[in-house]
């Protein structure tokens, strides 16, 4: 079967054997295809993985093979996320599920850019669902990095009306800024990128490029979903006294965050990385239902052109890449 390997700091295409069950439980599962996350990039760019790893997580297919106790069936066609919390251990009891070392430990097997993945038993029964009819296979890999976006609106614990903003408007601030709208914020949006501002705009959420924002915006929450250095003095800057600032992204030069302006000023900067099995089931209904519209926010790229999209994503050609497996 085909893969995308890291090589030398790049994605290169590999024949290797075919994923098989060979006795293990869960199934065998055929991609149809993989959404690029900004995190598959950082991990190459940062030389995080060695060399012979394969990428990506966001995926879409159909079972070619299976074993498990679920309701699962042969062909069907499922979404699924690649880590699984134990639900045990003190970092699941305290609410802090990405931390767990077993969540850290599971994935699907050998990743999602390639044309056959093992997903595990447990992954069946705790973060796997039927592809729901009315989303195309592009709109379907959503469900994991809108689950990333659901557990950081849940970790911020805002009250509903709050004004909440969101500084960057790639895919990830995209589906950020429809899902705090969904849970009942006052929600806008701010990009140095005009088109991503209009994009958010046709949306119906009120969004700035940002040498342009309105001065008196005091957010309740920012969600920082950019990686520029810069979107942390945008963060502090429109930040009420007394607020939250999520941090969904890691920012090339790691400056951090003043420790006099978050004392003087009692504010709350907390991280969020990858979602529960709760919030995933959450983003699944969140898309299934319309409530976050992604349609026409992917390119599609074949998989031998994966390491296009790699660099199409990092010069901001494209919002977002859909890597076209089978």
């Amino acid at each position: 079967m085909k893969t995308a390997q890291i090589e030398n700091d790049i994605l290169v295409i590999k024949e290797i054997d075919n994923e098989k069950l060979n006795g293990r439980k869960g199934a065998i599962v055929k991609v149809f295809g993989c959404g690029l996350c900004g995190s598959d990039i950082v991990k190459l760019t940062q030389h995080l993985k060695k060399d012979g790893t394969v990428l990506g997580h966001e995926i879409v297919g159909q079972i070619a093979e299976i074993d498990s106790q679920t309701s699962f069936q042969l062909d069907d066609v499922i979404v699924t996320s690649h880590h699984i919390p134990c639900g045990k251990c003190e970092y699941c009891k305290n609410g802090n599920v990405s931390m767990c070392r077993h969540f850290k430990e599971t994935n699907i097997q050998p990743g999602g850019f390639s044309e056959l993945v093992f997903v595990s038993e447990e992954h069946l029964q705790n973060v796997a669902y039927l592809k729901p009819q009315n989303l195309a296979n592009d709109e379907a890999v959503f469900y994991e990095p809108l689950g990333c976006c659901v557990r950081a609106i849940k970790r911020t614990a805002l009250r509903q009306n709050s004004t909440a903003l969101v500084v960057g408007l790639g895919s990830i601030g995209i589906l950020m800024a429809q899902a705090l709208n969904a849970f009942g914020m006052k929600v806008i949006g701010c990009d140095l990128i005009s088109s991503r501002v209009e994009l958010l705009k046709n949306l119906g959420i009120e969004a700035f490029t940002v040498p342009d924002m309105c001065e008196s915006i005091k957010a309740d929450g920012v969600f920082m979903t950019s990686g520029s250095d810069k979107a942390i003095s945008t963060a502090l800057k429109y930040v009420r006294d007394g607020g939250k600032i999520l941090v969904f992204s890691s920012t090339p030069n790691n400056t951090g965050y003043a420790n006099n302006e978050i004392y003087y000023r009692e504010l709350t900067v907390l991280g969020s990385y990858s979602p529960s099995p709760a919030d995933l089931k959450d983003s699944l209904e969140l898309l299934k239902n319309g409530e976050v519209k992604v349609k026409g926010l992917s390119t599609y790229y074949p998989l031998e052109k994966v390491q296009k999209a790699i660099n199409d994503t990092i010069e901001n050609k494209i919002l977002k890449a859909y890597i076209e497996v089978g």
